[in-house]
């Protein structure tokens, strides 16, 4: 199961607009289910982090302890709860493959240490690298050729799910189109692996 931020509601996002620096009424603010909202941006799998930073940073001073040393108990840790979240959003935000896992999630179509099975072809392909990687030490030409094999399978694995991932599209985008982009998460993943053994001969 994914954590559970809270949810702007409408208290907080008329404060944020007005840019007011007063505490935000917190008992106006409910638990609910994802990142996106405590951000006040659609569900997405590629968050724009031109724009991140300025909301984060807006979030965070209205949610700073600060604000809050005058308020219950009660008050207090509710906002230390959702500078946490806040934070763990962000740095989820920040990663580009993160946020496609917690979105997976976030629909049910992901488990934390599922044992996904990639498709055979794929296999074999990685299979090769991987041997491959077994000559590559000392080797800079085979180095050169790993490298272009995996940027390569990057490149091809990412075209199917590019339309996805760049302009998905809530109640729109269908879980067959999900899946294809969990499939794609899953083969990133172990390409990630041979590339950091890769980097480690450098």
């Amino acid at each position: 199961m994914i954590d559970c931020p809270l949810q702007l509601y409408p208290e907080l996002a008329e404060g944020l607009r007005s840019g007011s620096r007063n505490p935000i009424a917190i008992g106006s603010i409910k638990q609910i289910m994802n990142y996106f909202e405590i951000f006040g941006i659609p569900v997405q799998l590629k968050v724009d982090k031109n724009e991140l930073p300025k909301k984060f940073f807006e979030l965070s001073r209205k949610f700073h302890p600060d604000f809050y040393a005058n308020t219950t108990p009660s008050e207090q840790n509710r906002a230390l709860e959702i500078t946490a979240n806040l934070n763990k959003a962000f740095k989820t935000f920040q990663n580009p493959d993160e946020t496609i896992k917690y979105v997976l999630q976030l629909k049910g179509l992901l488990e934390e240490e599922e044992k996904y099975q990639l498709p055979p072809d794929f296999l074999m392909e990685v299979l090769e690298i991987n041997e491959k990687l077994m000559d590559a030490e000392d080797d800079p030409e085979i180095k050169l050729s790993l490298q272009a094999a995996i940027n390569n399978l990057q490149s091809d694995i990412y075209g199917p799910v590019k339309e996805t991932v760049e302009h998905y599209q809530e109640g729109i985008t269908t879980e067959k189109e999900l899946l294809q982009v969990k499939e794609y998460y899953y083969k990133k993943k172990y390409l990630h692996r041979i590339q950091q053994q890769l980097n480690g001969m450098s």
